[in-house]
């Protein structure tokens, strides 16, 4: 007997056309949205509640059954046909990220703070991570305070809070100087699931610092912010031969409710 393959080509442009979109959400408890990811993209379990569609293809087995009935006479009996295919590619770098502006609150939760730019020309803009479709290696950017970050220390780590899903972000410096050379005038900053591993994170009063062993900074509180709001370490001296398109700043904590002040 002849079994068509219609319905099975049918199920499988449903399936395509209900494909969640690039980080968007594929799962967790009381989602009931779409569960498989565009080409390119698979979904990633985060915690019981959230899983998203990241980069990269993961290395699945799909098994497949095809019955068959028997010509003898007799009871009908069915007997399967089972093939394995594995799909691998190449793996993804660093821990996928969550899309850094979901669920993010805007009210200030116990034990974390904003951190925020007090002079012009970035009077009052709020550090936070840059929507990027690189969800491994999120910038560091000065925007506005109705997308404004909350943070928190853990160590020497500057960790940025996500109310969804409940991924910790760390703030990292690039380690781009080689040993005894001077360092570069900026070292870019973002943030990502792993711990930095590249100098510490503190505050002086209320000025967020940061500092490594054998590097002399004439400023530890030096920050450079870029065309994009984009947030450098400035490893030279303060107010002093600025990079073209870039402005010193100091960055500092701020522990009002909302940070539309």
């Amino acid at each position: 007997m002849r079994v068509s393959s219609l319905p099975l080509l049918a199920a499988t442009v449903v399936a395509q056309q209900a494909a969640a979109t690039p980080y968007g959400q594929c799962g967790g408890l009381g989602f009931v949205g779409p569960a498989a990811c565009g080409t390119g993209y698979y979904c990633t379990v985060y915690n019981p509640y959230y899983a998203q569609c990241v980069p990269g293809v993961q290395s699945t087995t799909i098994r497949t059954s095809t019955p068959s009935s028997t010509s003898t006479p007799g009871p009908a009996t069915t007997t399967s046909t089972r093939t394995s295919l594995t799909i691998t590619s190449a793996p993804v770098t660093s821990t996928p990220l969550a899309n850094p502006g979901v669920g993010a609150p805007t009210t200030l939760l116990p034990n974390q703070f904003w951190i925020r730019a007090v002079a012009t020309p970035n009077y009052r803009s709020y550090l936070q991570p840059a929507p990027t479709s690189v969800p491994t290696s999120i910038p560091a950017v000065l925007a506005s305070s109705k997308s404004a970050a909350q943070f928190r220390f853990e160590g020497n780590q500057l960790v940025l809070y996500q109310l969804s899903p409940s991924v910790p972000l760390y703030m990292h410096v690039a380690n781009s100087t080689a040993p005894g050379a001077t360092p570069p005038r900026k070292l870019r900053t973002w943030f990502a699931a792993d711990k930095n591993a590249y100098g510490d994170f503190a505050f002086q009063g209320d000025t967020l610092v940061w500092s490594v062993a054998g590097m002399q900074r004439p400023n530890s509180a030096a920050w450079l912010v870029c065309e994009g709001g984009e947030v450098f370490v400035n490893t030279g001296a303060f107010l002093y031969q600025t990079p073209e398109g870039c402005f010193d700043h100091t960055i500092h904590s701020y522990g009002g409710a909302t940070a539309d002040m």
